[in-house]
């Protein structure tokens, strides 16, 4: 991929200066005591069960078809959705539509290492998870030998950035008018021994996947559900769990998607409020504008009369 000279990229084989500093020296055991203080709160003063709050809007980007914003604190991702078009490259007709997803990084956006301008393992991986948690709730048999563009663009990553993209992703296909059966939400936890963090930064992230062998529970989990359905369209594990802490974090991630559903539902009702407000307007000047035309048209009727 070709760089952009327009900006100062800076050089790819750089060592962050985080690595010199007393915290990136720490034991785990010594970051481990540092997620939760004496009263039982995280570093940001959420409680273990508690998410972060959601700021969401639609039409960030003007060129797109459909497009949304998702901050969750630290968390920003940015989605765009493009008009059908026909699969490239296909040679047989295909009876139901295709969902083309790719997530990037931006090379600023990761707090442990700078991201490179080609796609990379991680990447891909998390192009995949987004296509696979969309299909379920996408009516793709409404266009067949078609596929819709979906970009995700991760301004800033500080955890839970699947789910982020995913509830950024449904919010702009609503807003793209693609039809589909239910709102689709979803949510991470971290798994650290015993402990569970719901909606986890990207610290807590990192313990729970470094965690030692000797926590029989330790990863990531992200549930995606389509609420009004009942439905849970993907489930991503990262990590070793037993039966019993896989059965309460979905229950847990049940509930949290539940709630956020309320909250992407307001963002697409002032959007239509938005919408129709605008549209009132515009009707309103071109009304004015018709009779402003039609008192000039009768003007020059009546002085060519007159001549």
């Amino acid at each position: 991929m070709p760089l952009d000279y327009r900006r100062f990229n800076g050089p790819e084989d750089s060592v962050s200066y985080k690595r010199f500093t007393k915290n990136y020296l720490k034991t785990y055991d010594e970051l481990y005591k540092e997620l939760v203080n004496e009263s039982g709160l995280r570093q940001d003063g959420r409680a273990l069960d508690e998410a972060r709050s959601m700021f969401a809007r639609t039409d960030m980007v003007s060129q797109a078809k459909g497009s949304a914003y998702i901050e969750l604190k630290k968390t920003k991702v940015v989605c765009s959705v493009f008009d059908p078009r026909e699969i490239p490259h296909q040679n047989e007709f295909s009876q139901l539509g295709q969902l083309y997803c790719e997530v990037k990084y931006a090379p600023f956006s990761c707090p442990r290492q700078r991201r490179p301008h080609a796609p990379d393992q991680e990447e891909r991986a998390l192009s995949v998870a987004l296509r696979q948690a969309l299909e379920p709730a996408v009516c793709r048999h409404l266009f067949p030998n078609y596929q819709v563009d979906i970009f995700i663009y991760i301004l800033e990553h500080d955890g839970a950035c699947l789910a982020a993209a995913i509830n950024a992703a449904g919010l702009a296909l609503a807003d793209a008018a693609v039809p589909m059966y239910d709102l689709i939400t979803a949510c991470s936890l971290a798994v650290i021994g015993e402990k569970i963090f719901v909606d986890p930064t990207e610290a807590e992230e990192h313990l729970a996947v470094i965690s030692p062998q000797s926590n029989v529970n330790h990863g990531i989990v992200t549930m995606s559900a389509l609420s009004e359905l009942k439905q849970i369209s993907d489930f991503t594990q990262t990590g070793s769990m037993d039966v019993e802490c896989i059965t309460k974090a979905m229950e847990v991630l049940q509930k949290e998607c539940e709630q956020i559903v309320p909250n992407i539902q307001k963002v697409l009702v002032a959007n239509i409020v938005k919408s129709y407000k605008q549209r009132k307007v515009l009707e309103e000047e071109a009304k004015e504008r018709e009779v402003a035309l039609n008192e000039k048209m009768n003007e020059w009727k009546s002085l060519l009369n007159a001549g």
